[in-house]
């Protein structure tokens, strides 16, 4: 639709989102503004129309009864074709064009826009800003700032500019009939907005608490309903049930202080909206009766003063959700508009194609902490050379691929690829030339093929299955089936993944990675949840994929690694041995001792220590 299209719902937009208010609208908004001018326009004749129907109500009452009954309709037809007209075709015309502009043109395409680059701003946070907060949280948000500042700027076009028309156009009116009904109606506005201006920040204030209340209850409910399993493998579902009680009881208290300051505000206006027709319609007989008024005037000056009582009521309540609506969207603001901590270098160039020299040059990120991290690691990985990474938990080695990945910047030294540093090349080009497995395998609520072509996007089905082939997947996809009978490919597999085994997960992961087909490999773990006949399979498919690339694999299985070209051994931080898996054994140092000490296969680990290894970025 041509009405549809006049806002482009996803321009992006220019620079970070600022953080005052005002600054944070004009970023949200930009590129709509003519439009919300035209809806504007539309607002103030709309309004209009109720100072139109006042006059004419008016001066046909006073024309009828100079006429009289006899000769009205043959003399005056003119008056009353147009009284007809006004109320049949330009009345329900603009009462129609504002309502299409505000459902068809604003809110559909308000919301997106907002909802598109305040998620584009959050796609680009850094790991830590995601870490450091409730995913359900972050989504939640977004959606209600969008919401929320969608809300504000339809309601004030629609309901403010409206009700500002009527009001200024309703006062030059009764300024015509006698300037001092014109002067009550102004003294009554003063009182009214002294009463919006005491009770609106008060309503603001109390709306974002409402808002900090509500998105906390969400993020405790959807933190237990990610972890249910866990939730119910410790038989903590009553601890669960009270964290949410507190939460909420917390929403209901914020609720409840919001919803004491509404009521007295509705209370407050509808007192005040009472005293206006008796004011106006009060004065204009009181005119009248001494002859400084008609019929025609007391009928447009009541008209005026019950539409403008009703009106009130509308208004205040359209006001106290205009702010409450503020409030939620500096809330969110508050959440989402934090600077990038992980940003490309300006005239950051895309990584060219490269052969896979990886060279870490005196690395160090510790996270900030005295312990843990890497610490002045120096390290050429060859194109082409496979290279194992072994140390105990917490040792550096995932977190030493994180840095290569650039999802931290280190805090001393550099990583070079081919020679060009990872922090002066673009993070997408950088990423989009490194694939990665690692021992938590992230699956998508989508269908199989969707998660193995998340690997490349621009694949055909052939080669999507292939990757599927090699991975020792194809099989076992070809018998999914989810709640809405979708098969195979087409299958979803469930939040997380949920409805595939470890294994099955780790699988598709290894597909997707095949399918990237990307000149550098980092395994993290990558075959920690297959059994061991799946995993001689998939080690045989590891082989094939790993041929020609540069190999970053991490394991504690030391019988997975024990074929790389070079194996280095990380301890606190630091490469304190390194060489082929023969070479180490011959040294005698901690590499031997971990393959004597291994134990089901795992290295320096006792066997109840065996589920404590952390995720891929804590390493």
């Amino acid at each position: 639709m041509k009405l549809a299209g006049m806002i482009n719902a996803f321009r992006p937009a220019e620079g970070p989102p600022p953080q005052t208010l005002m600054a944070f609208v004009r970023w949200a908004l930009r590129g709509a503004f003519p439009v919300l001018g035209l809806a504007t326009i539309l607002a103030i004749a709309t309004g209009f129309t109720e100072v139109a129907t006042a006059f004419l109500l008016g001066t046909v009452i006073d024309t009828a009864l100079e006429t009289g009954p006899q000769d009205f309709f043959a003399q005056k037809w003119p008056l009353v074709m147009g009284f007809v007209c006004f109320f049949l075709f330009a009345r329900p015309i603009l009462m129609a064009a504002s309502a299409a502009m505000n459902s068809i043109v604003l809110t559909p395409n308000l919301n997106m826009l907002v909802l598109s680059r305040l998620h584009r701003w959050t796609l680009g946070q850094s790991v830590t800003f995601f870490d450091e907060d409730f995913a359900g949280r972050i989504a939640q948000k977004q959606v209600q700032t969008a919401s929320a500042l969608t809300s504000v700027a339809v309601d004030t076009i629609n309901v403010m500019t409206y009700a500002l028309a009527s009001i200024l156009g309703s006062a030059a009116l009764l300024a015509l009939i006698d300037w001092r009904i014109g002067l009550s109606l102004a003294i009554w506005m003063v009182l009214y907005l002294a009463l919006i201006h005491w009770f609106m920040p008060r309503i603001r204030a109390k709306s974002r608490a409402r808002a900090g209340a509500r998105s906390a209850v969400t993020g405790q409910v959807v933190d237990t309903i990610t972890n249910i399993k866990t939730v119910k493998l410790f038989s903590l579902s009553e601890h669960e049930d009270r964290e949410a009680l507190n939460a909420m009881e917390t929403f209901r208290d914020k609720a409840l202080g919001f919803g004491v300051t509404s009521a007295q505000f509705r209370l407050s206006l509808t007192t005040l909206a009472g005293t206006l027709p008796v004011l106006l319609i009060g004065g204009a007989l009181l005119l009248w009766s001494n002859g400084g008024a008609t019929a025609g005037d007391i009928a447009a000056a009541g008209t005026i003063a019950i539409r403008i009582a009703q009106m009130t009521g509308w208004v205040s309540f359209s006001l106290m959700a205009i702010y409450s609506h503020v409030g939620e969207v500096e809330d969110g603001m508050k959440t989402l508009s934090p600077p990038h901590t992980l940003v490309d270098v300006p005239g950051a160039k895309d990584l060219p194609s490269v052969d896979g020299e990886v060279r870490f040059e005196g690395v160090s990120f510790t996270y900030g902490r005295d312990v843990g991290g890497v610490r002045d690691v120096s390290l050429t990985i060859a194109p082409g050379e496979k290279l194992g990474i072994v140390g105990a938990s917490g040792a550096g080695k995932s977190t030493l691929v994180a840095a290569l990945l650039r999802l931290y910047d280190t805090e001393k030294g550099a990583i070079l690829i081919d020679g060009h540093d990872v922090s002066k090349v673009t993070q997408e080009s950088l990423r989009s030339q490194i694939g990665m497995v690692t021992q938590e395998a992230a699956m998508f609520n989508r269908s199989a093929r969707d998660n193995i072509l998340y690997g490349n996007p621009a694949a055909s089905d052939e080669q999507m299955i292939a990757a599927a082939q090699q991975a020792r997947a194809h099989e076992f996809i070809e018998e999914l089936q989810d709640k809405q009978e979708r098969r195979g490919y087409d299958a979803h597999l469930g939040e997380r993944g949920v409805k595939l085994s470890g294994g099955q997960r780790q699988r598709i992961a290894l597909a997707r990675a095949f399918l990237k087909n990307a000149p550098i490999l980092v395994l993290d773990e990558a075959t920690s949840a297959l059994d061991s006949e799946v995993e001689a399979l998939i080690q045989e498919a590891l082989s094939e994929v790993m041929e020609g690339k540069t190999v970053l694999a991490i394991a504690h299985r030391l019988s997975t690694i024990k074929q790389m070209d070079r194996i280095i051994v990380l301890d606190e931080g630091r490469i304190v041995e390194q060489g082929s898996h023969t070479e180490l054994l011959a040294i005698g140092g901690l590499y031997a001792r971990y393959w004597e000490r291994q134990s089901g296969g795992f290295i320096g680990l006792d066997p109840e220590e065996l589920c404590d290894e952390p995720a891929v970025v804590n390493g």
